[in-house]
């Protein structure tokens, strides 16, 4: 009989995890079984849920109380084979319960031929840019709200002759109109290709796919057929079933970039919501994106480190479908390149916003910097010993410094 199986982690002052497992496994299945008549015991045995394990953890030293791990396994015939009814069945009213956190999701091979994976993933877009050897670059625009189509054609054209492979609209530029979706697509258009004329560099643009739910297939499919790179895409503001279906339609046919407003409200708790592990890493590569944005374990918006290495893993392990390039961000500079490489390796996007348009030359320089920091910690080169012709890279070290690290050769 085919399975999901959920693990959970439950905090308790005084609780008997091995009930509290039946209680869920019952629960959120047949709802009751010791009192049923035999006859139909054996009718919903096929759709009762079962516990597969329970292992006591030590808990947070700061904590006074005691914490599991629990595995349940639901018989896929109780669902549909979607993200929703998957959801609602493990962790739905569940969700309610008290200290309660779902920290991943075991499917089974027959569930997975539901799930579409990404449509390119990391090789698919590694092809379209022609670069293979390295970690991608990207940027993003800045203070960009209000300003008219002139100023964003010229930031994206800096950071292109930068040589940033990916630049990402912010996610906060919905429709507007001094900067209309698809003018940004067009004129973006424009802008690239002459940048590559001129140096034979390419870059791709994301552009903000935003609106009402239900318009936006129909955006998606006007944005392909004006040539789009990619869609970047709130998924969390919409749901991961809308990040499938757009995925799915071969009308649109796009790279779809996954940006993480709103999950740390999923996932930030240590005791509630959903891990980070499951939700930014495994759901969002079986949902179908092809590049997932998460905060990096050193900036601003630090997240815990063994965290953000949990996801770059779910998207990037052997599985079912095609790998997801992890994208950690916030807080990025050219000094921080060694580190990025070190915990996510190869294939991963290095993402800056301040880290470009921050540089004392603008964000040109911004992305030289972070290029010659890439060529430098890819020849196992500490960024110390740069040579005098990488005047971008120093100007970038002195405003931020650098992290030493064992740089790993190419």
């Amino acid at each position: 009989m085919s399975e999901i199986i959920a693990a959970y982690l439950i905090h308790g002052e005084k609780h008997n995890p091995e009930k509290k497992a039946e209680e869920i496994a019952l629960g959120l299945t047949v709802g009751s079984w010791t009192h049923l008549p035999d006859l139909e015991k054996q009718q919903l045995a096929k759709h009762k849920g079962r516990v597969v394990s329970v292992e006591s953890i030590p808990a947070a030293e700061e904590r006074n109380e005691t914490a599991s791990i629990l595995k349940i396994a639901y018989p896929t015939v109780n669902f549909s084979p979607d993200l929703p009814a998957i959801l609602t069945t493990v962790f739905g009213k569940l969700s309610l319960d008290g200290k309660i956190k779902l920290i991943d999701l075991q499917f089974s091979n027959e569930l997975k031929s539901f799930f579409p994976g990404p449509r390119f993933g990391i090789k698919g877009l590694r092809e379209k840019l022609n670069v293979y050897d390295r970690p991608l670059l990207m940027s993003i625009f800045k203070g960009v709200l209000g300003k008219h189509m002139d100023f964003l054609t010229l930031q994206l054209r800096e950071q292109a002759l930068g040589g940033i492979d990916l630049v990402k609209d912010d996610e906060i530029l919905f429709e507007n109109s001094l900067t209309p979706f698809e003018a940004r697509i067009t004129e973006g258009k424009k802008v690239l290709r002459q940048v590559y004329e001129e140096t034979g560099h390419r870059t791709l643009y994301a552009v903000n796919l935003t609106g009402r739910s239900f318009d936006l297939k129909d955006k998606a499919r006007k944005a392909s057929s004006l040539g789009a790179d990619l869609l970047l895409f709130n998924v969390f503001s919409y749901g991961l079933d809308v990040l499938q279906a757009l995925r799915e339609d071969d009308e649109i046919g796009l790279p779809i970039m996954a940006h993480p407003a709103v999950s740390g409200a999923l996932s930030a708790s240590s005791v509630y919501g959903i891990s980070y592990h499951l939700l930014l890493g495994k759901l969002l590569r079986y949902a179908g994106a092809d590049l997932s944005l998460f905060p990096s374990p050193y900036g601003s918006v630090a997240l815990e480190k063994t965290q953000a290495l949990s996801i770059g893993s779910a998207l990037t392990e052997e599985d079912f479908c095609k790998r997801t390039f992890p994208v950690p961000s916030a807080g990025i500079h050219p000094g921080l390149v060694p580190l990025l490489f070190e915990d996510f390796g190869i294939d991963s996007v290095i993402n800056a916003g301040g880290g470009v348009h921050g540089h004392p030359d603008g964000a040109r320089g911004g992305g030289l910097a972070f290029r010659q920091a890439i060529d430098l910690t890819l020849k196992g080169v500490s960024l110390a010993d740069a040579p005098s012709n990488f005047a971008e890279l120093k100007r970038a070290i002195d405003l931020w410094g650098y992290k030493e690290v064992a740089v790993k050769n190419g």
